[in-house]
This record gives structure tokens, sequence and C-alpha cells, in this order.
């Protein structure tokens, strides 16, 4: 277990939201548990499919950060706990020419993040917040969250991690979102800061 340290600040451009607003692009998916499978593919040297039960008996981290959606709210000081995505990757070793992760999710929506913050100690397979299983409506069983990057690559219902040579869109990639999502760069769109928000009808 790897207990981090608890983030405060507030990134440019956010605001401090008293409460969730739950978005599904593609709609909420039904979820069987007995039937879901993480599966980790693409170019690695041992593809795996892990069930919710061998994903959870994993080494876990912990830590308190702060979840930040591009559309500019902030929910301060989240409990999250799960399974690094760095363990998975030893687990899996991807190839040297992997650049680039993508994450598929149940309900079809992908999207792409940098295989470097991929690796990053803070990347994590949440399976809790607040210390309970992730609601349905959050992603439950799993969905991945890396602290530095927008909410919109935190994607629910988590079912894939394919590690890729080169850049593919993914869903809101497609339409101009940032291929990387950094907040504290305010990546939120393609060539440039992305300071004036393009209203969006639902985010993650």
């Amino acid at each position: 277990m790897v207990q981090a340290t608890s983030e405060e600040q507030l990134p440019p451009g956010q605001v401090w939201g008293r409460s969730w607003i739950i978005y599904a692009a593609l709609g909420i998916p039904k979820i069987d548990l007995n039937e879901w499978r993480l599966k980790i593919n693409g170019l690695v040297k041992n593809e795996l499919e892990l069930t919710y039960e061998e994903l959870d008996k994993l080494p876990k981290i912990r830590y308190v950060r702060s979840f930040h959606c591009v559309t500019k709210w902030s929910i301060k000081q989240v409990s999250w706990e799960g399974v690094g995505i760095r363990l998975l990757a030893e687990m899996a070793q991807p190839l040297p020419e992997a650049r680039w992760v993508m994450f598929h999710c149940a309900d079809g929506y992908t999207t792409p993040i940098p295989l470097e913050d991929a690796l990053h100690e803070d990347a994590i397979v949440a399976l809790r917040m607040d210390g309970k299983p992730l609601r349905h409506e959050q992603g439950f069983p799993a969905r991945p969250f890396i602290p530095h990057l927008y909410g919109w690559k935190s994607a629910k219902w988590l079912t894939g991690i394919e590690f890729m040579n080169e850049y593919r869109d993914g869903y809101w990639e497609i339409f101009g979102y940032a291929e990387r999502g950094n907040v504290w760069l305010e990546e939120r769109f393609k060539g440039g800061s992305g300071k004036h928000v393009r209203r969006s009808p639902v985010m993650r």
C-alpha cells in the first residue's frame, strides 16, 4: 500500500463544487459482475484477463486527491483506493514501442492517455471511493483515475487497457478534446489551453 499526501491547491480555471454531477456520454450500462473482466492487451508480452475478485486481491494504493472535470468544477478531497496501473503494466510487460494507453469501457466509451501518465505512481484502476465500492453511476466496478488529468480520462465502467504505439482519438477526442488533458496546464482542447470551455451536453 502507498499512502500519498492530500491535494489542496485548485488548478487554474476550476471552481470547487458542492456535489458530484453525474454524466454518462453513452448511457449507464448494465454490469454483470460475474461476467465482467478487465482485459489488458495490445503491445504487451503477456495479455491479461482479470475478474473483479482477482483485481481486488492485488496490492492497493490509497490516497486523497481532488477530482477535476473539464467543464470547470472540482470535488475536493476524495478518498480513492485501487490497483496501480504501473503494477498491471509490470504484469503485462508492455513492448518497447508502446507509447500510449487506450481505456475501453462497457458502454463503448474510449479515451487515450500517454504511457508516462498511465505509469505515474498515482495512476490507478479505482475500485473504491470514500471507503466504499464505486457506485454504479460512478463507474462500478472499476475506473481509471489519474489525479493530474481531467475527469473525462477517468473512464467509467472500465473493461480494457490497451497499450498502443501511436495516438488514437477516443470518444471526446474526436470532438476536439485534448490528447493528454493535464489539469495544471489547462489542456482542455487540442491546439490550445482551452480556457474558454466549449459547452458539451455530457461529459464523464
